[in-house]
């Protein structure tokens, strides 16, 4: 299931529309993919392609071949054998330009960091920035994607203008209550009571939101939103399968390992916590732990505020409380831990209207410097 989000899908359409490079961040869960499938959707299968570079990116030949096979745009059998890794990613920079004749035709490219896979390949060594300049003067249109905020900021830092940041947004009450109407016979007075603690409970997170919402439409007349958080997160639940999915795809993404699960494992105890602190219990000293805390940063797994360190994602923290041991939690211990996690969660729970998601060109300031302007959509 697809959540629709008209306001949202119109933001990266406007970017499109005044040709520019929409790049859409959004963390595990957040609905960037399901995003990129609904706007291919929307624009038509004959002038619009979604393409996982996750799946895709292997080798430059294999990359090629399985984008040529799966694309219903432009002429693949035209495209020659390459000869070399080298010929490999110039023709499928040919290929995406080419797709373009008579009409535009826009490109989904989800994940699209992972081109970097080619940087061990002859000849491409500098692929991440040849992609970005042979994008900006490409004719086709563009909508890339990642899950990696930090790491897409660098990638970006001296692009061309022409690209622009676009976060996903966090469901509201509203959006929320729009989705459980879809279950449950779309019950308005059951979705409206439990929208708002639903919201708050999954940080606003699409594919968190989804299993809950799906979880309580299960529970008959009953609502109760922690009770299905609860449930969501016993071993074998689904909440837990999907924070283990992040959890360990993120790690496995950075480096030091087992000193970051370490460090997590202190953040999910107590947070925030600043440098020293961290340093202390982790037993390393403070100019080691700043590397470990850097790294986990640059995967999105720990955020910084005020030079404290906190998870970015809530039910992450819950997670590793629960599953970041030897023995796997028990009843009684999952139902405690839930519920002290809600509670702190729907004590934030306040009024108020949620913004436009914000774009972000890269220009150059007055002084020639780069001035990103990146607004983070809580």
């Amino acid at each position: 299931m697809i959540i629709e989000r008209p306001s949202f899908e119109r933001r990266v359409v406007a970017s499109l529309d005044a040709d520019r490079i929409p790049v859409v961040l959004g963390s595990c869960a957040t609905g960037r993919t399901s995003l990129l499938l609904r706007l291919e959707r929307l624009i038509g299968h004959t002038r619009a392609q979604y393409l996982d570079f996750a799946a895709a990116a292997t080798t430059p030949e294999s990359c090629l071949a399985a984008v040529l096979k799966a694309s219903r745009l432009g002429a693949t059998d035209l495209v020659p054998p390459p000869s070399s890794p080298r010929d490999a990613f110039d023709a499928l920079m040919g290929f995406l330009d080419s797709a373009s004749t008579e009409q535009p035709v826009t490109f989904f490219i989800d994940e699209v960091l992972d081109i970097r896979t080619f940087e061990s390949f002859p000849g491409l060594r500098h692929v991440q920035r040849e992609l970005i300049a042979r994008l900006a003067a490409s004719p086709s249109r563009f909508v890339l994607a990642s899950r990696f905020t930090a790491r897409t900021h660098r990638w970006l830092r001296d692009a061309p203008a022409r690209f622009e940041v676009v976060h996903v947004p966090a469901l509201d009450a509203q959006e929320v209550l729009s989705l459980a109407l879809l279950f449950d016979g779309g019950r308005r007075e059951w979705a409206a009571q439990i929208a708002p603690a639903v919201a708050a409970l999954t940080a606003g997170r699409a594919g968190y939101v989804h299993l809950v919402v799906e979880s309580l439409s299960t529970m008959g007349q009953a609502i109760d939103p922690v009770a299905a958080v609860a449930a969501q997160f016993a071993p074998a639940g689904r909440l837990t399968a999907r924070c283990r999915e992040s959890y360990e795809f993120r790690l496995h993404r950075a480096r030091g390992y087992g000193a970051l699960k370490a460090i997590l494992g202190i953040l999910a105890a107590h947070e925030p916590q600043n440098l020293t602190e961290i340093a202390h219990h982790l037993h390393r000293t403070p100019g080691s732990t700043k590397d470990y805390l850097s790294w986990l940063e640059d995967v999105d797994l720990v955020t910084c505020r005020s030079k404290r360190y906190s998870f970015e994602d809530p039910l992450l923290r819950l997670y590793v409380r629960l599953y970041g041991r030897p023995l796997p939690p028990t009843d009684d211990e999952i139902v405690r831990e839930v519920q002290a996690y809600a509670q702190a969660r729907l004590a934030q729970i306040a009024p108020r209207s949620s913004p436009e998601p914000a774009g972000v060109t890269y220009e150059r300031m007055a002084d020639g410097r780069r001035d990103s302007g990146i607004v983070e959509i809580d």
